[in-house]
């Protein structure tokens, strides 16, 4: 999954990246929220532009070959197909919080909703992968600026009564989402609607964003600019450049011979994030806002779990970028039966969320472990389902492999976002929410840049490479991904044994 769910114990603010307490809508009182008339309409709209951005990271892992095949770019160009999306997003998120507190969220949200729309359209005309991938980023910039509206409009927009239950719509929608995502995906590719083919996947967003664009000028509430309050660009630009000079390097290296401007880039990204560190804690000391609150890197399960949330998500989505190009390349399979052999981990992972919502209160972080253990579990046995099968595996001897995988991503996940935003405080939870997010796409961005570094290294030799060399990638890369499910699986004896709520404590 690419968005962070909100938390469970304190709905994050929409001030996604702030040390200020979140203004209210213009026509809420001082106390508690007035319920707007079409909230529950107003709530469709915000949960379609979440749909929109989900699908539009999960889609793009399963077409990805079929993209090559048309336009042409090689094996570099499909990590970048995807991570390009991610970095931006990541990026913008930081950011994107803040523009609505400032220009209002209702008029961010739809800005960003139009722009959206506008780089998907522009996408699916894509002639070259270089336009494609500009589109990406501007796609996912625009969406870095719609996503944190939305949970600061719901806040205004629903009575304490009621915003457990419109914040509750988001889990089975973006289950839905990540179920029906790449079958959607290959279906599209296959069906080759007006002979559009990989292009549908973008194309679908425009009619669903024009629709959402006039339902949300209809029903969406109108919010207070705030001029007087002032963007941190500093911290923005340090932030954009470290995630940038850490990805471009993993990515590009293993094609350029890894010149040594790649290592250049890595420690520019390394000093990036330490001024940008720096820069945050001065302008909180000078009573100016940041995009992140520093108070937050005081907190443990906080701090920690950004780690452990790295190491997870980059072997979560470099573990789907390597099982898709292993079953269209190596396999032959096509988009939409590639769509369906990763249905079974999407089932999985729906099943680990309701068994870790039984039990998250009584189990805490032993979930995790837990958690962890059945994705490794799950990550081993398919490489050796890989490579015992041979050229006879199918969708049916993959399937367990990939359901227990899934399980162990849903009982990972589920208790790790309320350990983590658990203890923050009202002041902190939108500003935790929104780097939590930033640091989840950033890791699956690195566990695409490196996993799939690791499974091209292997199979774009100067000659053709065949089944069993897909094999050996594909092995090597998963045992990578074990490799970070370890680490992640360690850093968790890090946080909390059980969600340490704020006020409790």
């Amino acid at each position: 999954m690419t968005t962070t769910p909100p938390s469970t114990t304190s709905p994050p603010t929409s001030d996604t990246s702030t040390n200020a307490s979140a203004p209210t809508s213009s026509d809420a009182p001082s106390g508690a929220p007035t319920a707007h008339r079409w909230r529950w309409v107003a709530l469709f709209v915000i949960l379609a532009a979440e749909v929109m951005d989900l699908l539009d990271a999960l889609v793009t892992v399963i077409a990805g070959p079929s993209v090559v095949r048309d336009l042409g770019g090689g094996a570099t160009f499909i990590q970048w197909f995807t991570a390009a999306y991610t970095v931006a997003m990541a990026s913008g998120l930081l950011l994107g919080g803040r523009l609505g507190d400032v220009f209002g969220r209702r008029r961010m949200f739809l800005i960003g909703m139009a722009g959206f729309t506008l780089a998907s359209l522009l996408c699916a005309a894509a002639a070259s992968p270089e336009m494609l991938l500009v589109t990406r980023i501007v796609q996912g910039f625009f969406g870095a600026a719609m996503i944190p509206q939305g949970l600061g409009m719901i806040k205004e927009m629903f009575p304490p009564a009621e915003m457990a239950k419109a914040f509750g719509a988001f889990g089975p929608v973006m289950g839905l989402s990540s179920v029906g995502g790449p079958v959607l995906a290959g279906w599209l590719v296959s069906a080759d609607f007006l002979g559009l083919g990989w292009r549908m996947i973008f194309a679908i967003n425009v009619p669903i964003g024009i629709a959402g664009l006039v339902a949300g000028l209809r029903y969406l509430p109108a919010s207070t600019p705030h001029r007087d309050l002032r963007i941190d660009v500093p911290g923005a630009l340090l932030a954009t450049l470290g995630m940038t000079a850490l990805v471009v390097p993993l990515i590009q290296g293993r094609d350029l011979g890894w010149p040594v401007w790649c290592f250049a880039l890595l420690a520019v990204a390394v000093a990036s994030f330490v001024a940008f560190a720096v820069v945050e804690r001065r302008r909180d000391r000078g009573g100016r806002t940041t995009l992140v609150v520093p108070s937050l890197f005081g907190r443990r399960a906080f701090t920690s779990g950004l780690l452990t949330g790295l190491a997870f998500f980059g072997s979560l989505m470099g573990s789907s970028l390597v099982f898709t190009l292993f079953v269209q390349l190596g396999l032959g399979f096509d988009a939409l039966h590639a769509g369906l052999a990763s249905l079974p981990q999407a089932l999985g992972m729906m099943v680990g969320f309701g068994i870790a919502q039984a039990l998250n209160a009584r189990l805490g972080r032993r979930l995790m472990h837990l958690g962890g253990v059945a994705l490794a579990a799950g990550l081993v046995a398919l490489g050796t389902t890989i490579s015992v099968a041979g050229a006879s595996i199918g969708i049916w001897a993959m399937a367990p492999s990939l359901l227990l995988m899934g399980i162990g991503m849903g009982l990972t996940m589920a208790p790790f976002f309320d350990i983590v935003l658990a203890g923050v405080s009202p002041e902190e939870s939108g500003s935790a929410s929104g780097t939590l997010t930033a640091v989840q796409q950033v890791g699956g961005a690195l566990g695409i840049a490196v996993l799939g570094t690791v499974f091209f290294s292997r199979v774009d030799g100067p000659t053709a490479p065949d089944l069993a060399a897909f094999e050996a990638a594909t092995r090597s890369a998963l045992w990578v991904a074990v490799a970070l499910v370890a680490v992640g699986w360690g850093l968790t004896f890090l946080l909390p044994k059980k969600a340490e709520h704020y006020g409790d404590h």
